[in-house]
């Protein structure tokens, strides 16, 4: 309930705040910042947009952020907000734009995270040799920073099935489901520090592919990612052994062209 008392002191606040301001005009602009200050700072510390960049080749007549800071600053609001989707993130950037450049020291524009140049984005990591490139110069780069033990390395697949059209050239396939055979899924299998969890490397493969023919190239690139450090003990289910024999895997070294032997346990090869 209003009374005389609580208006007469408003409006003396509105007057001292005018003769404070005086005719100029204030403008006021609200921005919440979440984690994604730090988040980008983590990012930042690890040069990720330079990593990026150095595997992503640019058009000579591009515009606007690099390709390095578009996955950085995307990546930034997927891991802060938990959507993944593109269609939000031109918004969620209009409303954090003042604190993203003061972070990144960059000038933001309002077409910089398009629906068009977030896909022209996905169609570059797409590519094997560039997601490979990236993923092992980041591998290397955290590993160091971190000062992460690196001896045991768990590696395991999982699907995640969908009501996707699919069509030939789609990741989207029918294959053996612990879900739902009826939908059509992806498979990922993903090489982890253990017992940390931080990814080393990740694999998305269409849904019908087996278990069996993914570990093999997994192990090779987390050698090759980790400089050939020996010791590692590689962990994973029994899929993983019958990649050839239940005695021993041979993997071929790209350093030297010696054949590696893999001793084997139940469900662990150590390098």
């Amino acid at each position: 309930m209003k009374t005389k008392h609580t208006t007469k002191n408003r409006q003396m606040k509105d007057d001292i705040l005018e003769r404070t301001l005086g005719s100029s005009e204030l403008i006021i602009k609200n921005e919440r910042i979440d984690d994604y200050v730090l988040l980008l700072n983590v990012m930042l510390r690890i040069d990720l947009p330079g990593i990026i960049n150095r595997h992503i080749k640019h058009h000579g007549l591009h515009q606007g952020l690099s390709f390095g800071w578009l996955a950085t600053i995307w990546l930034s609001h997927i891991l802060s907000q938990g959507d993944h989707r593109k269609v939000t993130v031109r918004d969620w950037v209009r409303q954090s734009q003042t604190t993203l450049e003061k972070v990144t020291g960059l000038t933001i524009r309002d077409t910089d995270f398009t629906d068009d140049r977030l896909t022209l984005l996905l169609e570059k990591l797409s590519e094997s040799e560039t997601w490979e490139g990236i993923e092992a110069e980041l591998s290397k780069v955290t590993i160091r920073v971190y000062d992460l033990e690196q001896t045991k390395v768990r590696i395991d697949t999982t699907t995640a099935s969908g009501y996707h059209a699919g069509g030939e050239d789609s990741l989207m396939q029918y294959g053996h489901s612990k879900d739902d055979p009826n939908l059509k899924q992806i498979k990922v299998l993903i090489g982890s520090l253990d017992p940390l969890g931080m990814p080393l490397i990740t694999e998305v493969v269409s849904g019908e592919n087996a278990d069996d023919g993914l570990y093999t190239p997994a192990v090779e690139r987390i050698i090759k990612n980790s400089d050939h450090k020996k010791g590692l003990l590689f962990v994973g289910d029994c899929k993983m052994v019958t990649v050839h024999s239940p005695i021993c895997i041979k993997l071929s070294s790209d350093s030297d062209q010696k054949i590696i032997e893999f001793k084997i346990s139940i469900n662990s090869i150590r390098y």
